[in-house]
């Protein structure tokens, strides 16, 4: 086409120069576009049905011809000149305003992408340039939903693109007039050096008349369209001044249409992470960015329902920014297409501070913790309303499954678990919002307890260091569980002299418990003075009596599916922590260290008070209590491991573990069975209903049984993940695992 032009040119002007010619082709055609506005009377012929869309795309074809044709590289040609000198763009903007013929502001928006895309020749450094473009981008965030959306979202494609290229662009753009006005208070040129020199001392004129004199009968653009021009395109710089690329993109962000939508907001990741140091500085110091992205979440979070059932909030999976509508296989629910849309802004939220620049992410994770989690989240996780904290909690939970960014996960742990990284104490004050989450775990509503223990779980699967450190490695630290002066047993029966352990009273073992067979082999005590894995196992298999087990009749889950399960989980757990940097053995007791009274802090005491009531508690909530702990036993630094899964360490007075909490259970477990008539009949049927094998009638003593059988398991699980801590060529590990119940 371009090639077809010049060479038709040619013809019609034998010898004449060729540029000259270009430029009065390029004169001619604005020209017919200024007399259609000077002569037509008729206002309501659509753009598309006069001469101006192809009188524009033969401008645009003269000047990318031009360019292509220019012998010196970074010159601008005579019709660009022209382009530049009389505010060709400005007159174009301000005919789009009026909007007149209808659709003209289409046609303007996609002259300027045009001419942006395929000109090569630096433009938005020109004043005469960046300011109609600043001038368009307003006129466009003006009318949210509009028909030029598509158009708009094209014009912002081009400028995010400009300025991943050279991110000095970005003040021009973002500020135009403003930043302007401040160079030429301060005498400052306002194109850089590359800019020619003719055009740069025209440009610099700003509103000053042209230097060069006009073409025989060439209108004098903007000024001689005043009087045919409806009055509002006067004021078109009257618009918002807080309106640019950062606000148009924002409200392109929210178009209905999911292409446009989607495409601004890869637009706007584009445009946050350029690379400049400087740029991004300026995008967070000097734009709305940040701000008015948070404000977004922060309406969409107030737009859903008060109430949703957490049931409903953990089914919707899949939402991601890409796709953030809702599956439409998935059960309806009121409120599912408003929490869809907040869910998939929260990870569009944490995509961006993924994808920025350091300056940008860390600003926006910030801005995200004090308008959102802060103020907007934190009223509801500590109202009164049981609905609210119910909605609340399980929202969290939804948003930290999706959270992958490391600066807005750190932001997170700081929310819900303060910074404090001192050991606690039983009456200190934690941070507010992390001492009523452990309230909320021991509430006095059920539902409340299991969405705040799935919230902890969902927390303790992030790859973030201060996680386990402050809810519990930081109480662990020195090993102040371990009694003083307490030597390491001399041989296995020393560890099972059940009549001086203070947790099996006479009562306890009149009820009929006995010690399980001892293993076949004496215990191996590793290099490192830690109990062999294989006592570990089966001290834990052992745990509950034969009496309360039910396991082995249904041909059910084994420990060797334990064993396999808990493999994967231990591998991706280590993979996880695998640049913490933890030591492999538990540090040496210090002598000379001060004693100090060992609290396991509020964390772990609310899940071992949980722990002790598991025969008193509903089904639902022992899973997840049990969950936690298991997830807790999966992190392979050896203090947790030793104080969580090792039966065989002496406690230091006062202290409880994990494996103590079991010991008082079954305890109580034994006095009780005495009480319930055919009990291992019941105990099998009620495990038969949980596994859905026999209907589920009601039961005398039924919470209680249930609890029986998770304890089992527990036991079970506990043991699997002892197994699989110790790699096979570690000294403890001497033994294979024997058939379920013993090792």
């Amino acid at each position: 086409m371009l090639s077809r032009l010049g060479a038709l040119l040619q013809e019609a002007v034998g010898a004449r120069e060729p540029s000259i010619d270009l430029l009065q082709a390029f004169v001619e055609h604005w020209k017919g576009i200024t007399h259609y506005y000077i002569e037509s009377t008729d206002e309501n012929t659509p753009a598309k049905k006069t001469d101006i869309p192809w009188r524009l795309k033969q401008m645009l074809d003269i000047l990318v011809y031009e360019e292509q044709q220019q012998v010196a590289v970074g010159e601008a040609g005579p019709c660009l000149e022209y382009l530049l000198q009389h505010k060709i763009l400005e007159t174009l903007c301000t005919l789009g305003k009026a909007e007149f013929p209808p659709g003209m502001r289409q046609q303007v928006f996609q002259f300027f992408s045009k001419v942006l895309a395929q000109v090569q020749h630096p433009l938005l450094h020109y004043l005469s340039v960046h300011r109609p473009v600043q001038k368009l981008l307003r006129l466009g965030g003006t009318a949210p939903g509009s028909v030029t959306e598509k158009e708009e979202v094209q014009l912002t494609t081009v400028l995010c693109s400009k300025i991943q290229q050279d991110p000095e662009l970005l003040a021009y753009i973002l500020e135009g007039k403003k930043i302007v006005g401040r160079k030429k208070a301060c005498g400052e040129p306002t194109a850089l050096p590359k800019d020619t020199a003719s055009h740069r001392d025209k440009d610099c004129s700003h509103d000053g008349a042209p230097a060069r004199p006009q073409l025989d009968g060439e209108p004098c653009g903007a000024q001689a369209l005043n009087s045919h021009m409806p009055a509002e395109t006067e004021q078109l710089d009257g618009g918002t001044a807080e309106s640019n690329l950062i606000t148009s993109l924002l409200g392109l962000c929210q178009s209905k249409k999911s292409r446009v939508a989607l495409k601004a907001q890869e637009n706007l990741l584009l445009l946050v992470s350029v690379a400049s140091p400087a740029a991004a500085t300026y995008l967070v110091q000097s734009s709305p960015c940040c701000p008015a992205i948070v404000q977004h979440l922060c309406q969409l979070y107030r737009s859903m329902p008060v109430f949703l059932d957490p049931a409903d909030i953990a089914a919707l999976e899949g939402i991601s920014w890409r796709l953030p509508s809702a599956p439409s296989d998935e059960a309806s629910f009121p409120g599912k297409e408003a929490l869809a849309a907040f869910l998939g802004w929260f990870d569009y939220c944490d995509h961006l501070i993924t994808e920025a620049h350091t300056v940008v992410a860390d600003a926006l994770a910030k801005a995200v913790a004090e308008k959102f989690f802060v103020e907007t989240l934190q009223p509801q996780l500590l109202h009164v309303s049981e609905q609210s904290i119910l909605t609340s909690t399980a929202l969290l939970t939804a948003m930290l499954r999706q959270l992958r960014s490391p600066a807005l996960l750190r932001e997170a742990a700081a929310f819900l678990l303060g910074t404090d990284r001192q050991p606690e104490a039983p009456r200190d004050n934690p941070h507010a919002l992390y001492a009523h989450l452990i309230g909320h775990c021991d509430h006095l509503s059920d539902e409340i307890s299991i969405a705040t223990l799935r919230l902890f779980e969902e927390l303790l699967q992030k790859p973030h260091e201060g996680i386990i450190r402050g809810l519990v490695l930081r109480n662990l630290e020195g090993r102040p569980y371990v009694a003083w002066g307490s030597p390491e047993p001399e041989s296995y029966e020393d560890t099972l002299d059940l009549e001086e352990d203070p947790y099996f009273t006479d009562s306890f073992l009149d009820s009929g418990f006995q010690p399980r067979a001892k293993p076949r082999l004496a215990p191996a005590t590793s290099y490192d003075g830690k109990t062999a894995v294989t006592e570990i196992v089966n001290s834990f298999l052992c745990l509950v009596p034969e009496e309360a087990k039910t396991s082995a009749f249904l041909e059910e889950t084994g420990y060797d599916t334990y064993v396999h399960d808990a493999y994967g989980l231990f591998q991706e757990c280590s993979s996880r922590v695998a640049s913490w940097g933890w030591p492999l053995t538990p540090t040496p007791l210090d002598p000379h260290e001060p004693e100090r009274p060992f609290f396991e802090g509020h964390f772990l005491r609310v899940l071992f008070d949980r722990m002790s009531r598991i025969l008193d508690q509903p089904y639902s909530l022992n899973l997840q209590v049990t969950s936690v702990l298991s997830r807790l036993a999966l992190f392979p630094h050896p203090h947790i491991h030793e104080y969580l899964l090792d039966p065989y360490i002496s406690l230091a007075p006062g202290c409880r573990s994990l494996f103590s909490v079991l010991v008082r259970v079954i305890g109580d477990l034994m006095q009780r069975i005495q009480r319930v008539p055919q009990f291992p009949g019941k105990l099998l049927l009620v495990r038969k209903q949980l596994t859905g094998q026999a209907p589920g009638e009601q039961l005398d003593h039924q919470t209680l049984l249930q609890g029986v059988v998770v304890l089992e398991e527990f036991c079970k699980e506990l043991a699997a993940i002892a197994f699989v801590k110790f790699p096979p060529h570690d000294p403890r590990q001497n033994l294979s695992p024997a058939p379920e119940g013993q090792v």
